[in-house]
């Protein structure tokens, strides 16, 4: 598994690496003692798991998630302060180490990894995946309270990450569904819906204008009036994939 480290303090990167070398399915491609550097990295050699210090300087370990475009990593965040931990468990994180790090707990951390890879295992035949994959022509059950509905996903123009909910956008309604939009883009499919940005998806079919935006972005306008904007790297991906 494709792992970084990243803390502000190069004994405690030393030492987690000494005890990651227990664990030969743990592969470390990298190491980062700030946000920026992280983000860096974790663009251009997309990890499948972060070991992240909370407390460094400039952005934290929360905010360099909450930074992060696109699907993030697993997190198992290592931190000598144990008040942040009802916090991390909020940003999904697979398990919370206090520094200095025990080989028995971090044993247990790599334990819940590999049980997360297991579940989340795609299936064998190409066939299943396809399966899986929701379309325009698909209909979804949405309830929120005591609505309901059943509703076509060409139909949905937005969805927008509030936290561990997302807000879908369709005709007047805007209900909230108990779904990360990490989870939801796995479902998309991608030649319909494409992730704007880290909190928005949006539906290829309803946009109505593309306007340049700012550092190299792009702002879309869907039928309806809402404004969406593309941040720059997904702009990039964006054009290939309408050949501007």
């Amino acid at each position: 598994m494709k792992t970084l480290i990243i803390d502000d303090e190069r004994l405690a990167r030393n030492e987690l690496r000494r005890l990651l070398d227990n664990f030969p399915k743990i592969e470390i491609i990298g190491e980062a003692a700030n946000a920026d550097e992280a983000l860096t990295m974790i663009e251009e050699m997309q990890p499948e798991l972060l070991f992240l210090d909370i407390q460094m300087p400039g952005k934290n370990g929360f905010e360099l998630l909450q930074s992060i475009e696109g699907k993030t990593p697993e997190v198992i965040f290592t931190t000598a302060y144990d008040e942040y931990a009802i916090k991390a468990f909020e940003f999904n994180a697979l398990d919370y180490l206090l520094k200095p790090v025990e080989l028995a707990r971090l044993s247990e951390a790599i334990h819940r990894v590999e049980e997360e890879q297991h579940n989340h295992e795609p299936a064998a035949a190409p066939r299943d995946i396809t399966a899986k994959m929701l379309g325009e022509n698909d209909q979804v059950f949405v309830k929120d309270g005591e609505k309901c509905w059943f509703v076509k996903l060409g139909k949905v123009r937005l969805f927008e990450s509030m936290g561990n909910y997302v807000r879908l956008y369709f005709d007047d309604q805007k209900p909230l569904v108990l779904k990360s939009l990490n989870a939801l883009e796995d479902r998309l499919d991608p030649a319909t819906f494409f992730r704007a940005n880290r909190k928005h998806i949006i539906n290829l079919q309803w946009i109505e204008k593309i306007e340049p935006w700012f550092s190299g972005g792009l702002l879309v306008t869907l039928r309806g009036g809402d404004k969406i904007e593309i941040s720059r790297r997904q702009a990039i991906r964006f054009k290939d994939l309408l050949s501007l």
